[in-house]
Protein backbone atom coordinates (compact mmCIF):
# COMPACT_ATOMS: atom_id res chain seq x y z
CA UNK A 1 0.00 0.00 0.00
CA UNK A 2 1.28 3.48 -0.86
CA UNK A 3 1.75 6.12 1.82
CA UNK A 4 1.94 9.89 1.89
CA UNK A 5 3.49 12.16 4.50
CA UNK A 6 2.78 15.73 3.38
CA UNK A 7 1.80 18.73 5.50
CA UNK A 8 0.62 22.20 4.45
CA UNK A 9 0.24 24.80 7.21
CA UNK A 10 -0.46 28.52 7.22
CA UNK A 11 -0.27 30.46 10.45
CA UNK A 12 1.84 32.84 12.52
CA UNK A 13 5.12 32.45 14.35
CA UNK A 14 4.65 32.38 18.13
CA UNK A 15 8.25 33.44 18.79
CA UNK A 16 11.33 34.56 16.90
CA UNK A 17 13.02 31.74 14.96
CA UNK A 18 16.08 30.17 16.62
CA UNK A 19 18.97 29.52 14.22
CA UNK A 20 21.80 27.13 15.05
CA UNK A 21 24.29 25.03 13.09
CA UNK A 22 25.09 21.32 13.17
CA UNK A 23 28.73 20.27 13.70
CA UNK A 24 28.88 19.75 9.91
CA UNK A 25 27.83 23.39 9.36
CA UNK A 26 24.21 22.82 8.26
CA UNK A 27 21.85 25.60 9.33
CA UNK A 28 18.82 24.51 11.40
CA UNK A 29 16.00 26.86 12.34
CA UNK A 30 13.36 26.05 14.95
CA UNK A 31 10.14 27.91 15.59
CA UNK A 32 6.54 27.32 16.61
CA UNK A 33 3.47 28.20 14.56
CA UNK A 34 -0.04 28.99 15.73
CA UNK A 35 -2.72 27.82 13.30
CA UNK A 36 -6.24 29.02 14.07
CA UNK A 37 -9.56 27.60 12.92
CA UNK A 38 -12.76 29.62 13.17
CA UNK A 39 -16.28 28.20 12.93
CA UNK A 40 -19.85 28.89 13.90
CA UNK A 41 -21.86 26.48 16.05
CA UNK A 42 -25.40 25.46 15.05
CA UNK A 43 -26.63 28.01 17.61
CA UNK A 44 -24.76 30.82 15.81
CA UNK A 45 -21.96 31.18 18.37
CA UNK A 46 -18.51 31.97 16.91
CA UNK A 47 -15.72 29.66 18.06
CA UNK A 48 -11.97 29.56 17.56
CA UNK A 49 -9.49 26.74 18.09
CA UNK A 50 -5.72 27.23 17.87
CA UNK A 51 -3.20 24.48 17.25
CA UNK A 52 0.49 25.00 18.06
CA UNK A 53 3.05 23.13 15.94
CA UNK A 54 6.83 22.91 16.27
CA UNK A 55 8.69 23.39 12.98
CA UNK A 56 12.28 22.68 11.92
CA UNK A 57 13.91 23.58 8.61
CA UNK A 58 17.42 22.93 7.34
CA UNK A 59 19.91 24.56 4.95
CA UNK A 60 19.82 27.95 3.26
CA UNK A 61 16.05 28.24 3.71
CA UNK A 62 16.58 28.00 7.48
CA UNK A 63 18.88 31.03 7.32
CA UNK A 64 16.33 32.96 5.24
CA UNK A 65 13.55 32.27 7.75
CA UNK A 66 15.82 33.37 10.61
CA UNK A 67 16.72 36.57 8.76
CA UNK A 68 13.30 37.69 7.53
CA UNK A 69 10.73 36.34 10.00
CA UNK A 70 9.96 37.24 13.58
CA UNK A 71 7.26 36.64 16.17
CA UNK A 72 3.76 37.27 14.78
CA UNK A 73 4.69 37.07 11.10
CA UNK A 74 2.45 34.97 8.84
CA UNK A 75 4.04 32.06 6.97
CA UNK A 76 3.02 29.14 4.75
CA UNK A 77 4.90 25.88 5.32
CA UNK A 78 5.10 22.73 3.23
CA UNK A 79 6.76 19.71 4.79
CA UNK A 80 6.40 16.33 6.46
CA UNK A 81 5.54 14.98 9.90
CA UNK A 82 8.26 13.51 12.07
CA UNK A 83 7.62 11.47 15.23
CA UNK A 84 10.24 11.64 17.99
CA UNK A 85 10.62 9.52 21.11
CA UNK A 86 13.04 10.11 23.99
CA UNK A 87 13.46 9.55 27.68
CA UNK A 88 13.36 12.45 30.13
CA UNK A 89 15.97 13.00 32.83
CA UNK A 90 13.55 11.38 35.25
CA UNK A 91 13.34 8.28 33.07
CA UNK A 92 9.85 9.00 31.73
CA UNK A 93 9.18 8.06 28.10
CA UNK A 94 8.28 11.13 26.02
CA UNK A 95 7.08 11.55 22.44
CA UNK A 96 6.06 14.35 20.12
CA UNK A 97 5.26 15.13 16.50
CA UNK A 98 6.89 18.01 14.68
CA UNK A 99 6.98 19.23 11.10
CA UNK A 100 10.16 19.15 9.06
CA UNK A 101 9.61 22.02 6.63
CA UNK A 102 10.85 21.50 3.10
CA UNK A 103 9.58 24.75 1.61
CA UNK A 104 7.95 28.00 2.73
CA UNK A 105 6.24 31.06 1.30
CA UNK A 106 5.99 34.62 2.51
CA UNK A 107 2.34 35.44 3.31
CA UNK A 108 1.35 39.08 3.55
CA UNK A 109 4.17 41.23 4.83
CA UNK A 110 6.85 40.70 7.43
CA UNK A 111 8.16 43.30 9.84
CA UNK A 112 11.65 42.98 8.40
CA UNK A 113 12.23 44.54 4.99
CA UNK A 114 13.34 42.23 2.20
CA UNK A 115 16.51 43.66 0.56
CA UNK A 116 16.71 44.54 -3.11
CA UNK A 117 17.46 41.54 -5.30
CA UNK A 118 19.28 43.49 -7.97
CA UNK A 119 16.63 42.53 -10.51
CA UNK A 120 15.08 45.49 -12.24
CA UNK A 121 11.31 45.62 -11.79
CA UNK A 122 9.16 45.35 -14.86
CA UNK A 123 8.46 48.79 -16.29
CA UNK A 124 4.74 48.92 -16.99
CA UNK A 125 4.55 51.06 -20.09
CA UNK A 126 1.47 51.93 -22.04
CA UNK A 127 1.37 49.74 -25.15
CA UNK A 128 1.87 51.54 -28.45
CA UNK A 129 -1.59 51.01 -30.01
CA UNK A 130 -3.15 52.97 -32.83
CA UNK A 131 -6.66 53.84 -31.55
CA UNK A 132 -8.04 53.67 -35.10
CA UNK A 133 -7.27 49.92 -35.16
CA UNK A 134 -9.51 49.17 -32.15
CA UNK A 135 -12.83 47.76 -33.50
CA UNK A 136 -15.09 49.35 -30.85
Amino acid sequence: MASLNKVFLMGRLTRDPELRYTPQGTAVVSFRMAISRNWTTPTGESKEDTCFVDINMFGRRAEVISQYFSKGDPIFIEGRLQYRQWESKEGQKMSAHRVIAENFEFVGTTKKRIPETGVEPANPQKPDINEEEIPF
